[in-house]
């Protein structure tokens, strides 16, 4: 990245390919900070902040936060300092409506988004990858049946706690979250093509591999 230009990113993908992962080695890279919209609006309902205290409200009701109250949060956070030199939006946006509002907060304080990053990764390959993950009872460390399993068979190989299954990674739980990202977010894939910003890179090679992917695309939109 050239000195005094800024990198605003947003990656794209499915549940389970791997954006949280490529966003913490970015961040690592560049020095700019990961904005996953799940943790903003969990440090906004932790620090009672007026959106934060809106957003607990509707989520002990069992309610969607709104786009509105999402979108607010976002905004706040995009104007903190360490934001100054980018960011890397992670989860959000989610929907054509969030995408249009991020354009139009951006605008206002003359910022863009610079790259949109597709990590494409088929659905088999994501269905694999999140239903063989296992969790410890006791410690909760992670573990996965086919690429990272315990040397103690169905028990954890730090502290012989028991591994099992979340619901979120159950495989109809799975089969439910892809269905809402291909019926909410993939049509984002469309939109940022039309704005001559999106990249798509194959995310069923190696955690190196897929940021070494990133990487090249990166600089060679600021060359």
């Amino acid at each position: 990245m050239r000195e005094g230009t800024t990198l605003n990113i947003v990656l794209l993908g499915p549940p389970g390919a791997g954006k949280g992962t490529q966003a913490k080695m970015l961040t690592n890279r560049y020095g700019i900070p990961q904005i996953s919209t799940g943790e903003i609006l969990r440090c906004a309902v932790k620090e009672q902040t007026p959106l934060g205290i809106k957003a607990k409200e509707l989520m002990e009701k069992g309610v969607l936060v709104s786009d509105e109250i999402v979108i607010g949060i976002v905004e706040e956070r995009l104007a903190e300092p360490d934001c100054e030199k980018g960011f890397i939006l992670d989860g959000f946006p989610r929907t054509i409506k969030q995408a249009d509002e991020l354009k139009k907060m951006l605008r206002v304080c003359g910022k863009a988004i610079n790259h949109v990053i597709s990590i494409d990764v088929n659905r088999e390959e994501l269905l694999e990858r999140i239903t063989g993950r296992l969790t410890c009872r006791s410690c909760g460390k992670g573990f996965h049946a086919v690429f990272g399993p315990s040397k103690a068979g169905d028990r954890c190989d730090g502290c012989d706690g028991e591994l099992y299954q979340r619901d979120d990674d159950k495989e109809e739980t799975m089969e439910r979250r892809l269905d809402v990202y291909e019926r909410q977010t993939e049509p984002l894939v469309a939109y940022y093509a039309e704005e001559s910003l999106l990249r798509t890179i194959n995310g069923s090679g190696s955690i190196d591999d897929i940021q070494r992917m990133l990487l090249e695309t990166l600089e060679r939109g600021h060359a």
